[in-house]
């Protein structure tokens, strides 16, 4: 199943989206919500991201393709993505008007479902409502020059995510490709992992309490690129879909 938040004559629903139609439900997309007899056509609805997190939390170094030289961290290494960095499927990533060096990185990105705390590994699928694509916009430079990542991971517009979350996946093997204006620059799938999306969000929770609709960046895979003014940024997450975002300059 794909859900989605959607945006439709200025009220905001969830919605089960099939093909081309949007069927709008009522009540939590966490709580078994019932479609509440109206569909639209999705062009006639504003995808929005697909959950309203309390925290947005990133694991890096997680492929062997992108640690390079560098060895593999023995445990996930996770850091935080302000929310008010989040924007939708179709909205603009703007690089600021004093970044040089912005990178997208396309990711396998996990939405939790129920409260977790300290959970097992075998306890994760039931606390994950489904997986949706994600671009963690990094600002190379201020990501080697700043003590923080304040800047270089959680500018507005560096956490794209959508287009909706499919409930139908195990994390097991989901591929992901990154294009950048039609050109492939990462594609790998979740097989190949350091830290599997089990350990890193049994990891997380024993520190951090997941919340409903909180969203986990896996990791990236390969090596990234720089995007420039009138990029077309695309995430491709097997089973999900494609997550598409246009690049302007600030």
């Amino acid at each position: 199943m794909k859900l989605a938040r959607v945006q439709v004559e200025g009220g905001v629903y969830s919605a089960r989206i099939e093909g081309d139609t949007a069927h709008l439900l009522e009540g939590d997309i966490f709580d078994r919500p019932i479609h509440m007899g109206r569909s639209l056509p999705l062009s006639q609805v504003k995808l929005l991201v697909p959950s309203v997190p309390t925290k947005i939390i990133a694991i890096g170094i997680n492929y062997k393709s992108h640690a390079g030289d560098r060895p593999a961290p023995g445990d996930p290494q996770g850091f935080l993505k302000a929310p008010s960095s989040l924007i939708a499927h179709g909205e603009s990533i703007v690089i600021p008007a004093d970044s040089k060096n912005c990178h997208m990185e396309a990711e396998v990105v996990a939405v939790i479902g129920r409260q977790a705390k300290a959970i097992t590994e075998a306890q994760v699928d039931a606390h994950v409502l489904g997986y949706t694509a994600g671009n963690d916009v990094s600002e190379r430079d201020w990501q080697q020059s700043d003590l923080q990542w304040l800047r270089a991971k959680s500018s507005d517009t560096f956490a794209a995510a959508g287009p909706w979350i499919e409930t139908d996946l195990t994390p097991e093997a989901i591929t992901v490709a990154g294009r950048i204006s039609g050109r492939t620059q990462q594609q790998s799938d979740t097989s190949l992992l350091i830290h599997s999306v089990r350990k890193c969000i049994a990891h997380i929770s024993r520190f951090v309490t997941l919340e409903p609709g909180d969203l986990i960046y896996t990791g990236t895979p390969g090596q990234t690129a720089a995007i420039v003014d009138g990029d077309i940024c695309e995430v491709e997450v097997g089973g999900v879909g494609i997550l598409r975002n246009p690049v302007r300059r600030g």
